[in-house]
């Protein structure tokens, strides 16, 4: 990273740690989810009078329920039909994942086109996420989709500070370098105080530490792989080497060959892919 990009990096922490700039909240949707979701008397029934109260989310919602990754015997026409299908936890997850989307825009069209192309990316990535679980883990697809979904939540402050610095913005080389370095430690800042599970609090960090040794299997393995796999044939990573990459070996995945291909999954991760968007 180049002196400069250190230096608007450094900036941009110090800011945060003296609360001069301030991390993004939870939308608030999200965080009725959670509280429902978190109560162990809630009924599902309590989750969907929630959701109900917001006509974008449930549409998804329904969405979700109708995609061929869930199979519904027939097709899910209402909110709580969708809720029956996916179970309380599942629904949460997503609704609280899909709701962070309103969070990924801005005043200046420069940025606001950056931070849309981060959450397609996002998307893209949970959707990959998601289907890898179900098929090399043990593990929740409804939590790797949510790890995707965040695994670039510290983007944001880094945008809004280059929103407020004009300068930096017409530095896209520059800028690209503050958001690679920085957005890792500040996500998991901003997971932290929104006080998720621990297991996703480092998902920011862990997923780009490709040398990362644990003894099995973890969401951040699921979101490197998934961001390998989808930036592949793009310039970002292509000096990564994937034999180095610790998180394919321990998914039992082969780092050479696309996953998608080699296992027959690319439909599943398609239609993984496009229940998100």
């Amino acid at each position: 990273m180049n002196e400069l990009a250190q230096k608007v990096t450094d900036r941009i922490i110090l800011a945060i740690d003296r609360d001069e700039l301030v991390l993004p909240t939870m939308p608030e949707m999200a965080l009725k989810v959670r509280e429902v979701a978190e109560d162990p008397e809630a009924s599902i029934g309590k989750l969907g009078e929630v959701i109900s109260n917001d006509a974008g989310l449930t549409a998804r919602i329904i969405k979700v329920a109708n995609s061929p990754l869930f199979r519904a015997p027939r097709e899910i026409e209402d909110l709580n039909m969708a809720l029956g299908r996916l179970g309380m936890q599942t629904t949460a997850n997503l609704a609280t994942g899909l709701a962070m989307e309103q969070m990924f825009q801005a005043t200046s069209d420069l940025i606001d086109k950056r931070m849309r192309a981060v959450w397609a990316k996002s998307s893209e990535v949970a959707g990959i996420c998601h289907v890898l679980c179900k098929h090399f883990t043990k593990l929740r697809p409804d939590q790797a989709t949510l790890a995707g979904l965040i695994h670039q939540i510290g983007v944001l402050p880094v945008l809004s500070f280059a929103e407020d610095h004009p300068s930096l913005m017409k530095d896209s080389i520059t800028l690209d370098a503050v958001v690679e370095h920085s957005q890792p430690i500040i996500g998991g800042k901003i997971l932290e105080a929104w006080e998720f599970p621990t297991e996703l609090r480092k998902i920011p960090a862990d997923c780009m530490d490709f040398g990362r040794e644990v003894e099995k299997a973890d969401y951040a393995d699921l979101v490197t792989v998934a961001m390998l796999q989808s930036y592949s044939g793009q310039p970002r990573f292509s000096d990564i080497d994937p034999e180095t990459v610790k998180a394919f070996h321990r998914l039992g995945l082969d780092p050479n060959v696309d996953t998608a291909e080699a296992e027959d999954l690319s439909d599943e991760m398609e239609a993984a892919m496009a229940m998100l968007k």
